[in-house]
């Protein structure tokens, strides 16, 4: 498996949002993603393997602290390590434009994802009661307060 991370473009979108729409239940729109493409706080990558888009993901910058906004893998790529890396990516990227912590929501039922980020250096901080609007599920708040 060859994987390889660009930054998210428009000829990107449709495979993007084909992915969003079946993984996630309350998906973002395509202007939220087109945003993404302009948004001078926004560092949004694609991973690609083999020629094909598995999944993206990214942060915003707020001062000190990168934001991840989304994170998503195309669901036969999943369980493959390609979100490891895609996370990795995104860490290794906020400590070099000068983030020192990271913080981040995740439904409370996402075990697979909420594992993920806690072998990252992640901790559960928080709970946002009834946060995601397609089920009124509790988002949990996790941060990494050391990027390093």
């Amino acid at each position: 498996m060859v994987l390889r991370f660009e930054k998210l473009a428009e000829n990107h979108l449709p495979d993007v949002l084909r992915i969003e729409a079946e993984v996630n239940t309350a998906p973002w729109s395509e202007r939220a993603f087109r945003n993404e493409l302009t948004n001078p706080e926004s560092c949004f990558l694609v991973a690609i393997v083999d020629g094909q888009i598995a999944g993206y993901g990214g942060y915003w910058r707020c001062i000190d602290e990168a934001h991840v906004t989304n994170v998503a893998i195309d669901p036969p790529k999943q369980r493959q390590g390609i979100g490891r890396r895609l996370m990795l990516e995104l860490i290794e990227r906020a400590k070099e434009e000068g983030m020192t912590c990271s913080t981040l929501e995740v439904r409370a039922s996402n075990e697979a994802a909420i594992k993920l980020y806690e072998k990252l250096g992640y901790d559960v901080v928080s709970r946002r009661k009834r946060y995601y609007p397609d089920n009124q599920e509790d988002a949990l708040v996790m941060w990494c307060h050391d990027l390093a």
